[in-house]
């Protein structure tokens, strides 16, 4: 067992943005290693953003769609004598950013037949509008902590 706790190590900020949020999601659209075809659906998202919404703020548009997909509550397996519970915890914001992140990430793959950067900016601006499919996956994910709040005296 470890004597004291890993540190975390942060990404520096990104140089367009100035960003550790961008920078980490530029981490997290990364395939295989290649961060400068990261960087650059990233960056080219942002510019279809800012075309879509007359919005010359992208960052803005970002962080706005992440804070509307970030879950405050989720559902951890618990298990109790014999029967597994599922409780709800609350989610640390460092742990909300990166699902947020990924949620977005993996819902703009799932669709078919655009370049990346387009359906990217779909992801993000129908997350910004607080619709889409990540929004929708925050929404399943309150519902099953809510359903499942009789359980929240087994939190650890």
């Amino acid at each position: 067992m470890r004597r004291r706790k890993a540190e975390k190590i942060e990404p520096s900020a990104d140089p367009k943005y100035n960003s550790r949020l961008v920078a980490k999601f530029i981490n997290n659209v990364m395939y295989q290693g290649k961060k400068s075809v990261a960087q650059d659906i990233v960056y080219s998202s942002f510019e279809v953003l800012k075309q879509k919404t007359q919005e010359p703020n992208a960052l803005k548009i970002f962080t706005k769609a992440l804070e509307n997909v970030r879950p405050r509550l989720e559902v951890k397996s618990r298990r109790v004598g014999g029967a597994t519970y599922q409780v709800p915890i609350e989610v640390p914001a460092n742990r909300g950013n990166a699902l947020a992140m990924r949620w977005i990430r993996d819902f703009a793959r799932k669709k078919k037949g655009r370049p990346m950067k387009v359906k990217l900016a779909d992801e993000l601006l129908a997350a910004y509008k607080g619709e889409g499919a990540a929004v929708k996956k925050r929404d399943d994910t309150h519902k099953m902590a809510d359903a499942n709040k009789a359980f929240s005296h087994l939190r650890w």
